[in-house]
């Protein structure tokens, strides 16, 4: 059965040079309107969960949460997804570092996009910053990172940094946990304390 995953997983094999054939027919099943361009799949879960969180089924309004494996993409999802492809709107979330690769792509492929919300840093550090040091830790250690996180803090590396610099370093040592903690970090949020760059994307939506 088709599904916005199917489509997603299609978008990635087209933009690897597979056939563009099943992307079209999934976009016209499916009612695709709308593709969110992130870099990496922490990105999406943390989208997907304040949709969720919201009562929103992105999926089913017909809009497709896109990792594309790195901002360095951006550009040739751009081409396959704008005017000259399937010319759906385009709205995406990056970090400040990689703006740029987002509005030299969009401007190369003739495509404009509708809102391009950017993290200072990255969106694991806008989350810290939203739920503070003490809060992040706690989760951490009510998903049983404890002893992990200790470790990791008694590294050479770490001494000298900021508590917030060292939980961000943190999720990102072990494959998957940024994509856990995407979950988790947006599921601790009160409403009103959703990070800009992510409530306002979704509010774009």
């Amino acid at each position: 059965m088709a599904d916005m995953g199917s489509f997603r997983d299609a978008v990635t094999a087209w933009a690897a040079g597979g056939p563009g054939g099943p992307v079209h027919e999934l976009a016209g099943r499916l009612s695709v309107r709308t593709a969110v361009l992130l870099e990496g799949p922490s990105d999406a879960a943390a989208v997907e969960a304040l949709a969720a969180r919201h009562g929103r089924d992105l999926a089913g309004e017909g809009v497709c949460v896109l990792p594309m494996g790195g901002a360095m993409s951006v550009g040739r999802f751009a081409r396959l997804l704008g005017p000259s492809g399937l010319d759906l709107r385009l709205t995406g979330l990056c970090d400040e570092r990689e703006r740029g690769y987002y509005v030299r792509a969009l401007e190369q492929a003739d495509a404009s996009l509708h809102g391009l919300f950017v993290c200072a840093a990255d969106l694991e550090d806008e989350l810290i910053r939203a739920l503070g040091v003490t809060r992040v830790t706690e989760l951490v250690e009510a998903e049983g990172d404890a002893r992990p996180l200790k470790t990791f803090l008694r590294q050479p590396a770490q001494q000298g940094r900021t508590a917030q610099q060292q939980l961000r370093r943190f999720l990102g040592t072990k494959k998957g946990r940024k994509i856990h903690y995407g979950h988790a970090l947006v599921a601790a949020l009160t409403p009103d304390r959703a990070p800009a760059p992510l409530a306002n994307l979704l509010a774009a939506l």
